[in-house]
């Protein structure tokens, strides 16, 4: 992949947050993580309520960063598939130290935000919670 990112400086933090510290980079990532979304439409169903113009350009982009791959639903061309590479499923650990810091610190701003069950098991064995959330994933069958 040739570079088409502009970053902003040679930090790898900051390189790194160039590519995915993007408000929807992540979310997008949460969903085909954890809620195990596949398709546009799927994406545009969801409780964060992406515009599809924006939803639309970040698929492209993260496609482009090869975080995710997009092909043909087999029997419907008009419907895509997205699923992570495995540079995606590596932003995994990322996503599960969110919820944890999430949890501690911003649930006492946030009255109203969900508890998982899923944040237990995150506490009580996050390796293997990354490991089980990864696998489950790889063993989703594309639509």
């Amino acid at each position: 992949m040739h570079n088409t990112v502009p970053f902003r400086c040679d930090c790898p933090i900051t390189s790194a947050l160039d590519i995915i510290g993007d408000r929807w980079m992540l979310i997008i990532v949460k969903q085909m993580l954890v809620e195990g979304k596949q398709t546009f439409k799927e994406f545009t169903q969801s409780d964060e309520a992406i515009a599809t113009n924006i939803l639309s350009t970040k698929l492209k982009c993260l496609e482009a960063l090869e975080v995710i791959t997009k092909t043909q639903m087999p029997g419907n061309k008009k419907t895509n598939i997205y699923r992570l590479t495995e540079k995606g499923l590596a932003l995994a650990p990322l996503i599960i130290e969110l919820a944890i810091w999430s949890d501690a610190y911003v649930r006492p701003m946030h009255a109203d935000m969900q508890k998982p069950k899923e944040l237990t098991l995150i506490h009580q064995d996050k390796a293997g919670f990354i490991d089980a959330l990864v696998q489950r994933y790889k063993a989703q069958s594309p639509l």
